[in-house]
């Protein structure tokens, strides 16, 4: 909210956002099936643009971000993490938080958390009957930022719901949910990008929004090797977002690329 202290970040940036351009996709964070080994590579803060070394982010970020004392705390031990660069940057969650808060948000659904660091800045903002579903495979990762949530006071707003993540939708459809969601984040393995999204179109009600991160996926949307299953899921739904009459769209050069899908 309006009261949490504007920070300047220089060193915690240095070690903390180093890592965090954005959300590095995995098998191992929401989907279906994982293989051992990760998918992709880590991505540079704004694809390039602007990079993670960069004085003009650090005057971005000296300049925007106001980060709860508790987040802070959460961004950096989540930087030390050996996967730390899979969390989303942290401008970009203060990005959804805001959306989440401008359209009063009180049911969130959120597939990829990691350590939980946009599920806190979201539960943060949202009153204290709203809800995350907040979908995962890997409770490890989650353990690290549970403690948090509770020292947050926001804990109980964080429904973590460990098993694949379109199970979970499904049964959220199944038990009479459709329309009933105000914000969806996307943030999972990319092969299921496209069914990530419908079922969370299904779900959102009528003005809610859907964001789905990663989708400049480093720059390789612009040719995807044939062999590169996550950049051509990821090109094919950029395309297909483009023309879905069921939405209006903004694409974000933040962090590694954001749509924003409003529901029509």
């Amino acid at each position: 909210g309006s009261e949490m202290p504007l920070l300047s970040v220089p060193k915690e940036v240095a070690v903390g956002t180093a890592m965090l351009g954005v959300a590095f996709a995995t098998g191992m964070l929401a989907g279906k099936r994982y293989p051992s080994l990760i998918f992709g590579t880590p991505k540079s803060p704004t694809s390039g643009m602007i990079g993670k070394s960069s004085p003009l982010r650090q005057y971005i970020l000296d300049h925007s971000l106001r980060e709860h004392p508790i987040l802070k705390k959460l961004r950096l031990i989540t930087a030390d993490h050996p996967w730390g660069r899979m969390m989303v940057s942290c401008e970009q969650a203060q990005l959804m938080a805001n959306l989440v808060k401008l359209i009063k948000a009180r049911k969130v659904i959120e597939i990829g958390v990691f350590t939980g660091y946009n599920a806190l800045n979201m539960a943060l903002v949202l009153p204290d009957n709203g809800r995350v579903i907040a979908c995962d495979i890997n409770e490890d990762y989650a353990k690290i930022g549970r403690p948090l949530w509770k020292e947050a006071g926001v804990e109980h707003k964080i429904d973590l719901r460990i098993k694949p993540a379109i199970q979970t939708l499904d049964e959220l459809l199944a038990s009479g949910e459709a329309e009933t969601f105000d914000f969806a984040f996307i943030d999972a393995d990319k092969e299921s990008y496209n069914e990530y999204y419908e079922k969370c179109l299904r779900l959102v009600k009528k003005g809610g929004i859907i964001a789905i991160d990663n989708v400049l996926w480093n720059g390789k949307v612009l040719k995807p090797r044939k062999d590169d299953l996550a950049a051509q899921s990821i090109h094919h739904l950029n395309e297909k977002l483009l023309r879905d009459a069921r939405v209006n769209i903004s694409m974000l050069p933040m962090g590694d690329g954001v749509t924003l899908a409003f529901k029509l």
